[in-house]
């Protein structure tokens, strides 16, 4: 019977200290300096690459473009998904002239995030007389990203108009006018009836 008692009490025993580490070993309290310093790195490195990509533009702005694309390339080794540095380096290059690179930065950006509007609309621009086909894609994908983005239905609806696609200008243009009655007096005259209608 003592044995019996001994063995229950060794086993209760053996079952708290159990229970204990087990405790100890998935409890958060545990934790807390490891997931503190994940946490504290992530952070400081949030705060490294936001502040990058605000040196970045203001180089940009000041028409330092060699300062401002050393930032947004600094960002992406930080962070090679930041979809913001993959488009500031696109600016940099499409105002340095190098469009071929700016083309392969705004794809890397839609890469990323195929509705960030700002790489839509800019690849599309810049491609607007060179590659007009890859712009329409483009500003069409702008336009179902944001149908309320009338400066790019508009856009859209001249490249299509300027491409002799009329019935698809016309719905470009009645899209815009739809959002923005005022815009009626921007629609080029041969589809002003059409597009008021």
């Amino acid at each position: 019977m003592k044995r019996t008692r001994l063995w229950a009490g060794l086993a209760a025993t053996a079952m708290v200290a159990t229970g204990v580490t087990v405790w100890a070993i998935h409890s958060p309290l545990a934790e807390p300096s490891e997931s503190k310093a994940a946490s504290e790195i992530r952070n400081a490195k949030s705060k490294s690459v936001e502040a990058l990509l605000n040196s970045g533009l203001k180089r940009q702005i000041q028409q330092d473009s060699s300062g401002a694309a050393e930032d947004f390339r600094h960002v992406l080794e930080l962070d090679p998904t930041n979809k913001r540095a993959w488009y500031g380096l696109g600016l940099v290059d499409q105002q340095s002239g190098r469009t071929a690179d700016a083309r392969a930065d705004f794809d890397k950006a839609l890469d990323i995030d195929p509705r960030f509007m700002s790489a839509l609309y800019s690849e599309a621009y810049m491609l607007r007389t060179s590659d007009p086909d890859r712009a329409i894609e483009l500003f069409k994908r702008a336009v179902a990203a944001d149908p309320k983005a009338t400066a790019i239905q508009m856009q859209l609806g001249n490249l299509l108009a300027e491409r002799h696609r009329k019935d698809e200008a016309e719905d470009a243009f009645r899209h815009a006018v739809a959002v923005d009655h005022r815009l009626l007096s921007q629609v080029p005259e041969g589809f002003r009836d059409s597009v008021s209608r």
